[in-house]
């Protein structure tokens, strides 16, 4: 080879020509550092006091693509090594400490404020969180970002964009990577070769986004893909500025333009709908305006109030008040139970705000950030890294394994320290722990839904068109001596444990068929689409497993009453006048809100302000008259078991009633099967039915003992 040619014929560059292409991208440019402020400064006020999108975080994610790839393309026009290694050790040991100050000061206001059935879904996006894959956790989890009510989000939601923002941070070093190689192999510069790869990764990101926006826009808000474009177009930007000059008037002129477009996108539309797709073009060619017009040097130049000492300082806290400004608000509104904060405390909150990221700036992120020792070798880098990692972690595992511990002591049934509605019988003397758990707890709230059992065998011959909702809830009864159907939707679903002891003890097979917010009336009384396919299997599995006994609600409620639904009593009276036996079972109230989950809130499973009353309470069944008048319909009522004293509390002996606002809890359902059997058959007796035998009833002494054998003990 040559003296001084270099590898695969390139020929190396004058000195002269090197430094020039490096000092295109060199240069601090304080304007942009305040843009960064102003964009960070619209989000704070757009959550605080709007609740809608600014386009702020989409111009910070442009920034953030802006600087990396000026910094990485005077590298590679430098001839200097990229060293990928280092350099993602580099950023994460920057991002990670303030990141982890924050999700552990999060979770102390969560362990303080907040109630106890939020504390699992926050410690799965702590973990989330600081491993940058936020974003993906609230896109499957199908979160919606623009809910009206902002005390139900998390307040660890919006380091969606920093989880996007982190993964970006992973993958365009790759493309710097490949930049590299391909200038080393060829006479092409960096910045062409860049040129082509952003522009086709914006094209196809931005054509993506448009269509996912319009099919799935709650999947695509989070969804990384639909953002790639947006850091694709500050590299390109980044790639671009170098090489324009517009005259001085012009970029005074491009500033305040992009100024007042920016403020304005958020005001003038409603964008929330249609972000991340077209529409954000507005805010980052906005912002690129801005960025193009650059350093005028005009005393009427935008460039003037965003390079002043206030708003460059600003934007060094830029990214802390990010992190802080989002906790604090939900904070603010769970304790307060509000859905938005007011003129003055979302001024309290901003300067609040402010203050803990100036703080967090200067003691934590500014001094980590010139610390040298990690700096000398990567291990040490490494290790830096690993630190904030598990500083991030441990605590929300060891709160998880806490949780679960809790879950895997706690009760599924009455016991003698959790008794349920037992305490409603005559003559019952609490002799339990006082100071025991309210049950469900918490880890125990998604799966209160009773089990079903497996699907019914296939000998049973059960119609196609029923076959999907159809379940053997009694899978280990052989040679049954009569068969229940429990029919209809999930308010006769949650009598199913209440039902079971007694079936148990007359080797009684239940089935059931059940269509969640589906009734047994007519097709257009239906709620959803997906209810018209089980309406027209009910027939069919009636008719299939001919059953000895229909079970099913046989009235309807909402918040305000109790009231009829047209075609269910006609529906009824066809069934008996087939010869079919069924047993109604009056609905019980339903509520706005859950009164767990106030109860949670207050920290009191008898807290006296979540205890309410219903219109139904203190009114005949109106049931009632039917019954009386068709000797084959029987029906059950057991709302002074659900609300005693015309009081609906939130738990009853320990026991919480409902998980929500309308659905008992598989623990209280199970402790009214005593009381739910004595009525059941005696609204069969009243009919000329045999009494069926009753089961002998106890309270477990602890736990273990309120699994019922004939359901999955890890299943609700």
């Amino acid at each position: 080879m040559a003296s001084g040619e270099l590898p695969w014929g390139r020929r190396p560059d004058p000195a002269g020509e090197v430094v020039d292409r490096v000092a295109r991208y060199s240069g601090f440019r304080p304007e942009i550092q305040g843009l960064r402020a102003v964009a960070v400064f619209m989000v704070v006020l757009y959550h605080i006091f709007l609740g809608r999108v600014s386009g702020g975080v989409d111009i910070f994610l442009l920034i953030s693509a802006f600087f990396m790839t000026l910094s990485f393309v005077r590298k590679l026009e430098g001839g200097r090594p990229i060293r990928l290694g280092r350099y993602w050790l580099h950023t994460f040991k920057r991002l990670l400490p303030l990141a982890v100050l924050t999700v552990l000061g999060t979770l102390v206001l969560v362990a303080v404020f907040f109630p106890a059935s939020r504390y699992e879904k926050v410690i799965e996006q702590a973990v989330a969180t600081v491993t940058y894959i936020q974003n993906w956790v609230l896109a499957f989890a199908q979160v919606d970002y623009y809910a009206l009510d902002r005390s139900t989000a998390s307040p660890l939601q919006h380091f969606w964009s920093l989880s996007v923002q982190g993964q970006v941070f992973l993958l365009w070093p790759l493309v710097f990577g490949l930049a590299w190689l391909v200038t080393r192999r060829s006479r092409l510069r960096p910045v062409p070769v860049l040129a082509v790869v952003f522009g086709l990764v914006f094209a196809v990101s931005l054509v993506f986004s448009i269509h996912t926006t319009a099919t799935q826009q709650e999947f695509a808000y989070f969804d990384t893909r639909t953002r790639l474009w947006e850091f694709a177009l500050g590299s390109l930007l980044a790639l671009a500025i170098p090489y324009l000059s517009p005259p001085r008037w012009l970029r005074i002129a491009l500033g305040w333009a992009g100024m007042v477009s920016m403020i304005l996108v958020g005001l003038v539309v409603d964008v929330q709908g249609a972000f991340p797709g077209w529409i954000a073009l507005w805010p980052l060619l906005s912002a690129a305006a801005i960025m193009v017009a650059g350093q005028t040097g005009s005393p009427f130049g935008l460039d003037r109030i965003l390079a002043s000492r206030a708003l460059v300082r600003l934007g060094d806290s830029s990214y802390a008040l990010y992190l802080v400004h989002w906790p604090l608000l939900i904070t603010y509104l769970v304790v307060t139970g509000r859905s938005q904060a007011g003129p003055l405390s979302g001024v309290v909150l901003i300067l609040i705000s402010l203050a803990a990221a100036i703080l967090a700036t200067a003691l934590i992120e500014k001094p980590l950030k010139t610390w040298n020792w990690p700096e000398r070798t990567n291990p040490r880098l490494a290790g830096a890294v690993l630190v904030c990692l598990v500083a991030g972690i441990a605590p929300a595992v060891s709160w998880q394994q806490s949780l679960t511990r809790q879950v895997e002591n706690a009760a599924v049934g009455p016991t003698v320290d959790n008794p349920g509605a037992y305490v409603l019988q005559p003559g019952f003397e609490f002799t339990g722990n006082p100071r025991a758990l309210t049950i469900p707890v918490t880890g125990q709230l998604d799966w209160q839904a009773p089990n079903r059992g497996p699907a019914c065998p296939e000998e049973w011959g059960i119609p196609e068109q029923a076959r999907a909702q159809c379940t053997n809830a009694s899978p280990s009864l052989e040679d049954p001596e009569k068969t229940i159907l429990l029919i209809g939707n999930s308010h006769t679903e949650h009598w199913l444990d209440a039902l079971r002891p007694l079936a148990d003890a007359n080797r009684w097979r239940i089935v059931t068929y059940i269509g969640p917010g589906c009734f047994i009336t007519s097709p257009e009384d239906q709620a959803f689409d997906d209810c018209l396919p089980w309406l027209d299997g009910v027939d069919p599995i009636i008719e299939a497993i001919d059953p000895d006994l229909l079970v099913t609600q046989s009235t309807f409620t909402n918040p305000w009453d109790e009231y009829d639904r047209a075609g269910f009593v006609d529906r009824m009276q066809r069934y008996t006048g087939e010869g079919r036996r069924i047993v109604g079972i009056r609905d019980i109230p339903r509520f706005e809100e859950s009164l767990m989950e106030c109860a949670l809130g207050e920290g009191d499973p008898e807290a006296p302000s979540c205890t309410v009353t219903h219109p139904m309470l203190g009114t005949p069944d109106p049931m009632g008259e039917v019954a009386a008048a068709d000797p084959l319909f029987a029906q059950v009522d057991l709302l002074d078991q659900i609300c005693p004293d015309e009081q609906c509390r939130p738990a009853v002996g320990n026991i919480y009633v409902q998980r929500d606002g309308g659905h008992l809890t598989v623990p209280y359902a199970r402790s009214l099967a005593p009381v739910f059997a004595q009525r059941f058959t005696a609204a069969l007796a009243s009919d000329g039915v045999e009494v069926p035998a009753q089961p002998e009833w106890s309270l477990p002494a602890d736990a273990a003992g309120s699994r019922n054998p004939t359901s999955d003990p890890t299943h609700f």
